[in-house]
């Protein structure tokens, strides 16, 4: 029998040695580096982050759909009224996991729209640690589930660097999507620092959402079935509920009928029961219908059949959810956890509005500036939630998610930074089904948990000096309902949407205006210095919203001196936390040049076999001429996939089927375009090309990229030519990643089904886009290899 460990000799690490070196081993007695190791009575902690899910969605809130799950973790601890986030995904994110503001983690905006100043660079600083690099130090296991969006995209390749990748940041394990979303049947998946596939297809009951549980439920009982005192940190963040709202008919078709009267119904009734649960304050006026958002009863038939339908299916993706969380939870149950992990469960920002005023049957026409139809939706009705679709529901349910405040995700408004937040801890919290109306905000969740944990920050993580704590803690408030908030300040900026919360009283300044109708900006105008000038002299709005909770009464006029002194103060906290420069554009961030860990070259050598390229990383191919050659050796009946880019949402592939040579652009889903040889591929060694010549200017701001020619050839000669009268102008897909050799996932043309492998051999695939005519294939391939 071996000697129990904890008879053992043991050192701290760093330490000089305790033993005792002798001749021999009879004449020496042996001593330990320490393993860290935890109280046994240390509480686990799970955050558990939902994506685009407003304040009145969930039951517990007021809302209709059924969230049992996430309903009865408000009954075993707290439900708090006055969480506030930033408006975004990726900054949120960031608050959540540093305890941080969101510019001085430099996440201004998305990961993939950042700027180049120190507030918005996009490079979370490793002076701000994670709470998973803090809690990993002192023995916790580390997991992170779901979506990350905190790397830069440009780094999100198989080049790295890997730093800032979940593993990069504390978590042990990972298993995920590392971008803002991702197909909820065919998602784009990571396991730790590589890519991977899901495990079984849609078509066999694949969704995201439970793969997710499964795997976060693996990961703690791997831990635990070895050591099970020792706690873990779980991040929980799947991509629901964020587009595309994708879910099994059988849970959609559950709300068949149930939002027929429509989404000024769904508000009041949904305000009515959020007095009674006293999530809002009793005296709360609802506020007034937003100018952007049809009245119910002044659609059409066919429009009222088609926004419910779309209401259904996030309803039935919202429970889905809930269920498959629910699994989780019971999971923690049946291991004997529950009672000793520390939940807290939140939104990341406000009900998106994304979808536009008539909702999206692909939400990357959003991010290219193509505007839905109703017609689009009707035609695709019944597709409403399957793999065929990237859809989103209409912004007159986005209102009426963020119930009883004004507008939504994007928007420093409290529709986008009010949300839900609940805290479950059955063995530290004595409250349970109480309602906390402190002010928080999500900075503060870090702060919590070491309060809670008996933690203090630490000094340096890694070697690096820490940066201090932004956030203060709110646990004072779980056994006290009446207790003071601590926090009394608190600025916001998005998109040059800003405003301040001060001491009960919150300045807005909305960009481009109190709604789209009122304002003669579009989303994603510029602010130059003159208006940003005229902004602040006449621009802000002033609520007090202590006694005003869905800021309904604007007092910018009789209290215009407190007005005044909260815009100096924005700007203070501006400058504390490097909100300045002020940049309200908005998808064309995404075109920004970054730089990136190769030079810039105008061709790249790809390989078969490797994984597939970020759009921030691959050749640009967009708006210009750019052409794919393959080095193929090729059998008597070749095909399959040579490049491909994107999904069925958008993007292009160059193929062989039938023998001929193929190349397919799918414009936002909306047409898709193909050009076919006039001749077979012969079999043998070949160079196989397509070019794409443009024919005329881009129109970015309506949506259409550069219209063009293409021509096919082989080892040089023509054998096929088309037009493409519009093309993409800004992303091709959500995903967008680039792949030689197949099309895995989602296809970017029905003409095959995935991943459609080319059943040749593929020696390597260059990708030009320096606008040259190649009339030597070898010189070419031999200059794109020495710049590699």
């Amino acid at each position: 029998m071996g000697r129990n460990r904890m008879t053992l000799n043991e050192y701290p690490p760093g330490t000089a040695f305790t033993g005792v070196i002798g001749r021999t081993p009879a004449e020496s007695v042996p001593a330990w580096p320490a393993p860290v190791r935890t109280d046994p009575s240390a509480p686990n902690v799970v955050f558990i982050v939902i994506d685009d899910m407003g304040f009145g969605h969930l039951g517990c809130y007021g809302s209709p759909i059924a969230t049992p799950t996430i309903d009865q973790l408000a009954a075993d601890g707290l439900r708090y009224a006055n969480m506030h986030t930033t408006a975004l995904c990726s900054p949120s994110r960031s608050c959540i996991l540093t305890g941080r503001n969101h510019h001085s983690n430099h996440l201004a905006c998305l990961t993939n729209g950042s700027t180049g100043f120190p507030g918005s660079d996009g490079y979370i600083p490793f002076e701000n640690g994670f709470l998973s690099e803090i809690l990993k130090s002192v023995g916790y296991n580390t997991y992170c589930v779901g979506k990350w969006h905190l790397a830069p995209e440009e780094t999100m390749t198989a080049a790295g660097p890997y730093d800032r990748w979940p593993l990069g940041r504390g978590f042990e394990r990972y298993y995920g999507f590392l971008g803002g979303d991702t197909h909820q049947y065919h998602p784009e998946l990571v396991r730790d620092n590589s890519q991977t596939e899901p495990e079984t297809t849609p078509e066999h009951g694949y969704h995201l959402t439970p793969d997710l549980v499964e795997k976060a439920t693996a990961m703690i009982a791997d831990a635990k079935q070895v050591a099970p005192d020792k706690p873990f940190f779980l991040y929980f963040a799947p991509g629901a509920m964020h587009s595309p709202h994708h879910v099994p008919r059988e849970w959609a078709d559950k709300y068949t009928g149930a939002f027929d009267e429509g989404w000024d119904v769904y508000r009041e009734r949904v305000f009515e029961r959020q007095k009674d649960l006293g999530v809002v304050p009793g005296d709360t006026t609802l506020s007034p219908h937003d100018p952007d958002v049809q009245s119910w009863g002044s659609l059409s038939a066919d429009e009222r059949r088609l926004y419910a339908r779309m209401m259904e299916v996030f309803a039935g993706f919202l429970e889905h959810t809930d269920h498959h969380l629910g699994r989780l939870i019971e999971f923690l149950r049946e291991i004997g956890e529950y009672d000793n992990t520390l939940i807290m469960l939140v939104s990341d920002n406000g009900s998106s509005a994304e979808g536009g005023p008539t909702g999206s049957v692909n939400e990357t026409r959003f991010f290219n500036n193509v505007p839905d139809t109703v017609a689009d939706g009707l035609a695709r009705i019944d597709d409403l939630g399957g793999p065929a679709l990237f859809n989103h529901f209409p912004w007159g349910w986005t209102n009426a998610g963020n119930t009883p405040f004004r507008r939504w995700k994007r928007e420093t408004y409290r529709g986008g930074t009010t949300d839900p937040f609940i805290v479950s801890w059955p063995r530290g919290i004595t409250a349970h089904g109480e309602t906390r109306m402190q002010y928080t905000h999500i900075v503060d969740m870090v702060p919590t948990v070491l309060d809670a944990l008996g933690l203090e920050p630490p000094a340096a993580i890694a070697g690096v000096t820490q940066s201090p704590i932004e956030g203060v803690s709110f646990r004072h408030t779980f056994a006290d309902a009446a207790a003071p908030s601590r926090r009394v300040t608190q600025y916001f900026e998005m998109l040059g949407h800003r405003s301040l919360y001060h001491d009960g009283w919150r300045a807005v300044c909305p960009w481009p205006g109190p709604s789209f109708t009122e304002s003669a900006h579009r989303f994603g105008d510029v602010i130059t210095a003159d208006m940003l000038t005229e902004l602040d002299a006449t621009g802000w709005e002033l609520y007090h919203v202590e006694a005003d909770y869905a800021e309904t009464t604007n007092l910018a006029g009789p209290e215009r001196a407190r007005l005044i002194a909260m815009i100096a103060m924005w700007y203070t906290e501006a400058g504390r936390y490097h909100v300045l420069p002020i940049d309200s554009r908005a998808t064309a961030r995404i075109a920004d040049e970054r730089p990136q860990i190769a030079a810039s070259r105008d061709r790249s050598v790809l390989y078969p076999g490797t994984q597939s390229i970020p759009a921030a990383a691959a050749p640009k191919i967009l708006n210009r001429p750019y052409s794919i050659s393959a080095e193929v050796d090729a059998g008597a009946s070749v095909e399959g996939v040579l490049l491909s880019m994107g999904g069925n949402d958008g993007g292009i592939s160059f193929y062989v089927q039938n023998g001929l040579l193929c190349f397919a652009h799918n414009y936002v889903a909306k047409e898709i375009f193909s050009v076919r040889s006039a001749t077979a591929v012969p079999a043998g060694h070949h160079v196989l090309r397509m070019e794409f010549e443009p024919t005329g200017p881009p129109d970015v701001k309506n949506g259409r990229g550069t219209p063009g020619r293409v021509r096919l050839l082989v080892d040089g000669t023509e054998t096929g030519r088309g037009d493409l009268p519009v093309t993409t102008p800004i992303r091709l897909a959500q995903g967008g990643a680039m792949l030689v050799g197949a099309d895995s996932g989602s296809t970017v043309t029905p003409e095959y089904t995935a991943p459609f492998a080319f059943t040749g051999r593929i020696r390597r695939v260059i990708v030009d886009v320096s606008g040259e005519h190649v009339e030597d294939h070898e010189a070419q391939f031999a200059i794109a290899l020495a710049k590699q």
